[in-house]
């Protein structure tokens, strides 16, 4: 039976599985792998912080997610699938209201990274 999100250890458990189907998949490991090399166990405690921050009110984290994906060649197609994943593993492993709301967290960092994306790129091609 599946439960909801509340605790450390359930942000773990779904950090932890999104990341190792992102490693697998063929559109987006080559650019998470290349920014984040070496430093999985690091980037991966970070994730868990953010979401333990946003999710659970913990204040464990503290930065600005979106500075580290502005040099990324990333755009909608890599978010969409991002999601897809994201999405997959929360429903796999949990119901629930915070099970609701990290989907309708996740899906609104997506659509906010790639507007600011888009208006950056199209701003410093316009020598702006």
């Amino acid at each position: 039976m599946k439960k909801d999100i509340i605790s450390k250890e359930d942000l773990e458990t779904l950090v932890y599985e999104f990341y190792a189907r992102v490693r697998q998949d063929d559109l987006l490991k080559d650019i998470f792998n290349g920014a984040i090399k070496d430093h999985w166990d690091e980037h991966l405690e970070k994730i868990v912080r953010f979401w333990e921050t946003k999710l659970l009110g913990a204040h464990t984290y503290s930065g600005t997610p979106f500075v580290p994906h502005m040099p990324l060649p990333i755009d909608k197609e890599h978010f969409d699938r991002w999601l897809k994943h994201f999405f997959a593993v929360v429903d796999e492993y949990f119901e629930g209201e915070k099970a609701d709301e990290i989907k309708m967290r996740a899906g609104k960092i997506a659509e906010t990274f790639n507007a600011k994306l888009i208006y950056i790129r199209k701003n410093s091609k316009n020598g702006k």
